[in-house]
């Protein structure tokens, strides 16, 4: 794959967010409502297109998960561009259905990949313990775990977890995917409303690891198992069974993070090199 420009053609950046509740994820599936679909027949609509452009976005979530900072490209003809970019915005807003929004539309710099130039994606992850549930306003977006959570244990069984790790015990596997990634930050935090939120950020992440990351989280948090059980299950590197992946709905992208411009052909090639841990076997 190719991260040069087609001669002709505009590359351009979308900044969006979106609800997940109603989306089946993402990308597109047959006979299944997802942000892709919607965005891409929105601009095929605005820009009176015989043709479909394809997007390619920075983290495909799934079914459920919302996103604030998600971060997609197209390639345009240039013509199309030309005629539409300084109109696309306000036309996409008229157009699009009031749970997906994109909130920036220029055209990006030389390199830029929306998926293989991020350097860091994160997440946000947010439940509470309240005895009475989550405020009605906000149970889209927030868990209720219905067990005291310590948040001081939750983040002492979080440092086990952090740097370059292969992530198999919490990962759902894909035929030749590595999983192999750097966890950045996983850190917790109550507000005054008795929120807990807990910042997730990676290089990349692979499927379900979020949320398995804070399912065995909880489990320590709420004293079923002890501080230093996720790290065990890490370095297990199998998938257990008492790892539970929580539920979508608390879980939002929050951020993508891309490097200064004239780096970003050199992080497109190193995103797509195949990762091994030092010592370790290919994947």
């Amino acid at each position: 794959m190719s991260d040069e420009v087609e001669p002709g053609f505009v590359r351009a950046r979308l900044d969006l967010s979106y609800d997940g509740k109603d989306f089946s994820g993402w990308a597109k599936q047959r006979s299944r409502r997802t942000v892709q679909e919607e965005l891409e027949t929105a601009l095929r609509t605005v820009t009176r297109s015989a043709e479909t452009y394809e997007l390619t976005v920075a983290g495909r979530t799934d079914a459920g998960v919302h996103a604030r900072g998600q971060v997609a490209h197209v390639d345009l003809p240039a013509e199309l561009w030309a005629e539409h970019a300084d109109k696309l915005l306000r036309r996409l807003a008229g157009r699009l259905p009031k749970d997906v929004r994109v909130w920036r539309v220029a055209e990006a710099p030389y390199g830029f990949n929306a998926r293989f130039s991020a350097v860091w994606r994160r997440y946000a992850y947010r439940v509470t313990d309240h005895p009475g549930g989550v405020d009605p306003l906000l149970r889209g977006h927030v868990l209720w775990h219905d067990w005291d959570l310590d948040v001081d244990a939750m983040n002492a069984a979080s440092q086990a977890l952090l740097g370059e790790h292969d992530f198999a015990a919490y990962c759902k596997r894909r035929e030749g995917a590595t999983t192999i990634r750097t966890l950045q930050e996983l850190s917790w935090v109550r507000d005054g409303d008795g929120i807990i939120t807990a910042t997730v950020k990676a290089d990349a992440f692979c499927h379900n690891m979020v949320r398995s990351l804070v399912g065995a989280l909880l489990f320590v948090g709420d004293g079923h198992r002890p501080v230093e059980w996720p790290g065990k299950v890490l370095a297990a590197g199998v998938r257990d069974s008492a790892v539970h992946v929580v539920r979508p709905h608390g879980l939002t992208l929050e951020e993508v993070g891309y490097p200064a411009d004239d780096l970003l052909m050199a992080r497109n090639k190193e995103a797509r090199n195949k990762r091994t841990l030092p010592g370790g076997g290919c994947c």
